[in-house]
């Protein structure tokens, strides 16, 4: 069990999301940065698509109540286990009565903590995800607050083991860092701003000429309106040639929609189900972690690829996390000889 002892900016529970509930109007939700989030559970032992905590630009104070396996992923919030850093993209085991304390994000916007045997808090609609704007799921519906305490789940053979080799290893220290971690590789790099890559949208060529190339072309800034339903950007303003009504249609995760204002808007992790604005760009799925580790302020720009490339960087995105399950389970084969 933990303890919140401080909640942070917005701590919120999620895993993967609300699937299959959108044609009854139902939000998705789940991790913004859903890379991050899997990576985390990977390394503590748990199914993927285990809850864990989502935690945006500053973060919580925590107390281990007994003894947890734990990984944190995503953005740099400078998480420090009873005053002393711990590292991120590793498991690492803390002994009960540790304090673990998060500051403000110095790389990205949002950080994952994962919990060996995940976060125990009720299944709605197939989902442990927390929506906030209409209470359901995660804890109580909320975002978390002081004196909120969660209960971890069952932990799994592969969390038991790293916990039992880890926990060998802390002697009088109140943690144990593993000597190995993801591979850097994995995940993108939050250092470099490089293009969002992105392909053309299915309204895309609604637009004027000029407002298709301003798109890919010109940067655009994520404003302080931008939240885990949408980032609204500001910048080059884009416009239809031509006026034109729109049946609402399925919208997905980083679908770009551009109301009548002509400021473009990224859809998100707690979009609505359908949409009747039109689309002029669709993020590639590999490059979703780079939005959500996108703080407001910053600046971001698109750059156009086809539907055949977006394709091939899902599934090389794919494969490196089957080569992180199989590298964990070799790390653990060798642990035990």
């Amino acid at each position: 069990m933990i303890k919140v002892l401080r909640p942070g900016l917005m701590t919120t529970v999620q895993d993967l999301g609300r699937t299959g509930y959108q044609k009854y109007g139902v939000i998705t939700s789940g991790a913004m940065d859903s890379l991050a989030h899997r990576i985390a559970n990977l390394l503590v032992g748990n199914n993927e698509t285990e809850a864990a905590l989502e935690i945006t630009l500053i973060g919580p104070a925590i107390q281990f109540e007994e003894d947890a396996l734990i990984a944190i992923t995503g953005g740099d919030l400078s998480p420090a286990v009873d005053g002393k850093q711990v590292r991120s993209w590793r498991p690492v085991f803390v002994k009960k009565g540790t304090r673990l304390d998060f500051k403000y994000a110095v790389k990205g916007c949002r950080a994952y903590l994962a919990v060996a045997g995940g976060i125990d808090v009720p299944i709605v609609m197939g989902s442990k995800s927390t929506y906030l704007r209409a209470a359901v799921g995660g804890y109580k519906g909320r975002a978390l607050q002081a004196g909120d305490s969660l209960l971890f789940g069952p932990c799994s053979t592969i969390s038991k083991k790293i916990m039992e080799h880890l926990s060998g290893q802390c002697q009088n220290k109140p943690f144990a860092e593993s000597s190995w971690a993801a591979a850097e590789g994995l995940y993108p790099s939050l250092e470099n701003h490089k293009p969002i890559r992105t392909m053309k949208g299915p309204q895309f060529y609604w637009f004027q000429t000029a407002s298709q190339a301003d798109l890919f072309e010109k940067p655009f800034s994520v404003t302080t309106e931008s939240d885990r339903m949408g980032y609204r950007l500001k910048g080059p303003s884009l416009h239809l040639k031509e006026t034109k009504e729109m049946v609402s249609e399925a919208i997905n995760t980083g679908s770009i929609q551009v109301p009548p204002d002509g400021n473009p808007i990224i859809l998100l992790a707690d979009r609505q189900s359908v949409g009747g604005y039109p689309k002029i760009g669709q993020i590639a799925s590999a490059d979703l972690p780079l939005i959500a580790q996108t703080k407001p302020g910053e600046t971001i720009s698109f750059e156009e690829i086809s539907l055949e490339e977006a394709q091939e960087l899902s599934l090389e995105m794919e494969t490196s996390i089957e080569q992180l399950k199989q590298g964990i389970h070799l790390k653990i084969t060798q642990e035990e000889s």
